[in-house]
């Protein structure tokens, strides 16, 4: 077991049996909140503070603009090279004119806000740890609670939304309508980034999407709240993401840190903006071409945070495609580096490993 800051000063901390009790409250991190406490309890200690006001210079993430990509051929040529660019470096980007309205941008938010801050004895009856795919709608706090070295400061609510979209009824009222609606204009941004990432790759158009990498689309609802003691804890530890690719939409607060040439950079938000970043099983299948960078986010004295992440993946659902590097991407001098693996078999091992800050494509190395 990893040792945090806390136990290793106390050898008497069970650890395990403070995990139990906090995850049987079924109320997460908000019910921590809201019983007024003062101090971050040991499971959330991070082995040494987190530093949130670092001193170097600011690197500030590419943003693309979307506009008249399907009408101007030359417009599209140089969005392709602009992806090309900042999923090769960066491994992430920020987009505007996505055409998703702004109103339905707020409404998702609000639909996120209001699923955790409604009624305790309501939200409890979505509380599961069965992440098998077969719950339509897993709300806890950290899915890798039991396994992680820290406890993140966090509560999410996970929903399976493609590729059998649930029928209004499987859905939390809070947040019900705005979630189909939301997941449906995701799917169709993401469908037109594969194929921007494909002529990025040299491909054929259509080539991600033959693949199925817009198969599978997963919406999660982050809520971060306030922090007595941000620098003590983290939001999220840092960790690449298990998917194709993510699309994420923050509110104003901000917390979202990418690792990039050595040092941790700010995303702060742009209205209006969403965020876009590679996973790891986009770069298995560009055999590192693209990169799955690092992320975290802090935790703040400010909230609560609330994020909507759009996971293109159809995750622990059993199928038998296997993904490997794409023929096309490879050579004698570049030959492919990972072995192929179905999505299922890269979720569970994820999921098992939690977030440890280690990247989970090393074990499917060749």
């Amino acid at each position: 077991m990893v040792l945090n800051g806390a136990s290793a000063i106390q050898p008497d901390y069970d650890r395990k049996a403070e995990l139990k009790a906090f995850d049987e409250t079924k109320t997460g991190v908000k019910g921590l909140v809201d019983a007024g406490i003062t101090e971050v309890p040991r499971i959330f200690l991070l082995p040494s503070p987190e530093n949130l006001n670092s001193e170097q210079p600011e690197l500030i993430l590419p943003t693309i603009d979307l506009q008249g990509i399907n009408e101007d051929p030359v417009r599209r040529k140089e969005v392709v090279e602009k992806v090309k660019d900042a999923l090769e470096s960066w491994g992430f980007f920020q987009m505007v004119n996505h055409g998703i309205p702004i109103s339905v941008l707020e409404e998702m938010i609000k639909g996120v806000l209001d699923f955790h801050e409604q009624e305790t004895e309501v939200k409890k009856q979505w509380y599961t740890r069965d992440l098998s795919g077969k719950t339509r709608v897993v709300y806890n706090s950290n899915f890798d609670l039991y396994a992680a070295p820290v406890t993140n400061w966090r509560d999410s609510f996970y929903c399976t939304m493609a590729p059998n979209p649930p029928q209004p009824h499987e859905l939390p009222p809070p947040c019900r309508d705005i979630l189909l609606e939301y997941s449906n204009q995701v799917m169709k941004l993401g469908v037109c980034l594969f194929e921007l990432m494909s002529e990025a790759l040299g491909l054929n158009t259509d080539h991600l999407l033959n693949m199925g990498c817009a198969d599978g689309v997963a919406v999660l609802g982050h809520y971060y709240p306030s922090c007595p003691q941000p620098e003590l804890t983290i939001g999220t530890t840092d960790h690449t993401d298990n998917d194709f690719i993510t699309i994420l939409l923050q509110d104003h607060i901000g917390g979202l840190k990418i690792f990039y040439q050595n040092q941790w950079t700010d995303v702060p938000p742009t209205p209006g903006a969403l965020v876009v970043n590679a996973g790891d099983f986009l770069q298995l299948i560009t055999n590192d071409k693209f990169v799955s960078s690092q992320h975290k986010v802090v935790a703040n004295k400010v909230g609560p945070r609330v994020s909507v992440a759009s996971f293109f993946t159809t995750g622990p659902i059993e199928t038998s495609k296997v993904y490997e590097p794409i023929p096309e991407l490879l050579s004698e001098d570049n030959p492919a580096k990972y072995r192929g693996i179905t999505l299922k078999e890269y979720v569970d091992y994820y999921r098992g490993k939690g977030l440890d800050g280690t990247s989970a494509l090393l074990h499917f190395k060749i």
